[in-house]
């Protein structure tokens, strides 16, 4: 099995361990229980060069960032609920004020100590989609999930984390 050059680690990190923040905000976001995946597209643009034309070459175009969505149990904590109340109002979109509506987010994936292995930054995300309440059913023993699916305009790994995981 080979080994992670870093810190010597041969099996890959648990995806339960996690922690999710507002930028420049010191604390987690209460009860988060799962984050969907960071997922990055980039179309492929075919063209042929001049004296080969039998043969098409492909070159990087666009990059296409996939909506994230968070889940976490219901809480009276109204972050989810506030963030996405910036872009729709009861009172029609004279209401709406889009001054403040996007945020950027860290996601620390920790390790079985629970020090911080990997850290990513989400850039200029907003709430595309917000449910304050599952489907409630009074038979099932279940948590009742609040969710908020985001857009966002990229991410990357935060460098200076890694640094802290090698100590």
């Amino acid at each position: 099995m080979a080994q992670f050059t870093r810190n010597n680690r041969i099996d890959p990190y648990k995806n339960f361990k996690f922690r999710v923040y507002f930028a420049g905000m010191p604390d987690p976001i209460a009860g988060m229980s799962k984050v969907g995946a960071l997922k990055r597209t980039t179309e492929a643009v075919s063209h042929r060069d001049g004296g080969d034309n039998s043969t098409p070459r492909h070159s990087p175009g666009t990059s296409k960032f996939e909506p994230i969505t968070f889940e976490r149990g219901v809480t009276h904590d109204p972050a989810f609920e506030d963030w996405a109340n910036l872009v729709y109002s009861t009172n029609g979109d004279a209401s709406v004020s889009l001054a403040n509506f996007r945020r950027d987010l860290r996601v620390d994936l920790l390790n079985e100590q629970g020090v911080i292995a990997k850290s990513y930054l989400i850039f200029r995300c907003w709430v595309s989609e917000y449910t304050a309440l599952p489907e409630l059913d009074a038979n099932a023993n279940a948590t009742a999930i609040e969710m908020v699916t985001v857009q966002n305009e990229g991410w990357v790994r935060d460098l200076d984390v890694r640094e802290v995981a090698e100590t």
